[in-house]
């Protein structure tokens, strides 16, 4: 089958108006320049397309990739797990353990916990200074 006869079978099978006027009838344009005219203007009349996005690419939501890639706290979860062990160290080997593993610089280290002092007290009573006072000033 040639292409002619092809061409007037789909121009048959077209419906009347849609399809591209017959080859006589457009107007010819001459030389270089016409076409290149003509392409100006057919890309003025159609929309334009961002040429710098990829052909297929969706844009995305900035706030949603946010989310996506924000780190996630698993802290809550590990805790769960590790309180549904039966097993409970002793207190003092964990405070060795988070001891050894903290760093050696100083704003690492916990402050140091000072000693509770006890409330000064006397070992003289009250009746101890009323008799010093007597030997020693001389009053009754």
């Amino acid at each position: 089958m040639s292409a002619s006869l092809l061409r007037r079978g789909l121009e048959l099978l077209e419906a009347p108006g849609q399809g591209k006027a017959a080859p006589g009838l457009q107007r010819g344009r001459e030389g270089p320049r016409a076409t290149g005219a003509a392409r100006r203007t057919k890309a003025a009349q159609e929309p334009r397309r961002n040429k710098a996005t990829v052909k297929g690419r969706v844009v995305k939501s900035a706030i949603e990739e946010y989310h996506k890639k924000k780190a996630v706290n698993h802290l809550r979860a590990n805790l769960q797990y590790m309180l549904k062990g039966r097993f409970v160290a002793n207190k003092a080997i964990t405070e060795q353990i988070i001891d050894q593993n903290r760093g050696r610089k100083s704003k690492d280290r916990p402050p140091k916990k000072a000693a509770k002092k006890k409330p000064e007290s006397t070992v003289f009573t009250e009746e101890d200074f009323r008799k010093f006072e007597r030997e020693y000033f001389g009053r009754p």
